[in-house]
Formats: structure tokens, C-alpha cells, sequence
């Protein structure tokens, strides 16, 4: 029986995520979730388990309510960048979660990378 795009993509994200943790510890996860029409992503301390800072689509001041396209992503990552400086964050590992690392989510890391946050 074969595999559904789901639990496909659910086994993905679990063995991405498990590899970056046994390489990162200690660090911020930046992590991305990417729907078909919103893109967010939180900064998370997995030690203490809690948010740190958090960007979002659906956000009004961004100027891109309910877009998902490479531009609306490059603002997003222009933003947690932001907000990762203000919560003291420098440093953070990029958790693609089940995505692949092309278009939106590729433009998101690089432009927290154009921000200043070493991911």
C-alpha cells in the first residue's frame, strides 16, 4: 500500500527536525510552515518551550494579508529578523520543517539572512 502526501510529508518534517536538533543544541529553532495561502514563522527556544518571536502573512502591518508568493515571504523573513534582534536572538537554525528548501521558503531564509540573523 502506498504512502499518502501526508504521511510522507509528516515522516519528513520529523527527520528533518530530529537531525537539526542533534546538531543544534542549545539554539533557537527558526521554524516555517507554509499553507496555500499564508506563510508564518515563529522562533522558538525549545529548552524553556516557548515563542520568542513570531511573523506572519496574516499580519496587516506587513502589507500582505493573504498572499503567499516570494515577495510576501522575503517580508516575512525581513520581519522575524527583526524581531529576533529585539528578543536578543542572533544565532538560529533554520527548521524547514516538511518543505522543501526552493521558492518561498528559500526566500524567507534569506532574507532573515539579509537581516541579520545567522541561520
Amino acid at each position: 500500500m502506498a504512502n499518502s502526501k501526508r504521511t510522507l510529508f509528516l515522516k519528513r518534517r520529523l527527520r528533518v527536525r530530529n537531525k537539526l536538533r542533534k546538531v543544534n543544541a542549545g539554539r533557537a529553532r527558526l521554524s516555517v510552515h507554509r499553507s496555500n495561502k499564508n506563510i508564518s514563522v515563529q522562533l522558538i527556544d525549545d529548552v524553556r518551550g516557548v515563542t520568542l518571536a513570531s511573523a506572519s502573512t496574516l499580519e496587516k502591518d506587513l502589507g500582505v494579508v493573504g498572499k503567499n508568493n516570494v515577495d510576501a515571504a522575503s517580508k516575512v523573513g525581513t520581519a522575524i529578523a527583526e524581531r529576533a534582534k529585539k528578543a536578543g536572538v542572533e544565532e538560529a537554525y533554520f527548521d524547514r520543517g516538511g518543505f522543501l528548501f526552493h521558492g518561498k521558503v528559500k526566500a524567507l531564509a534569506d532574507a532573515a539572512r539579509e537581516g541579520g540573523l545567522k541561520i
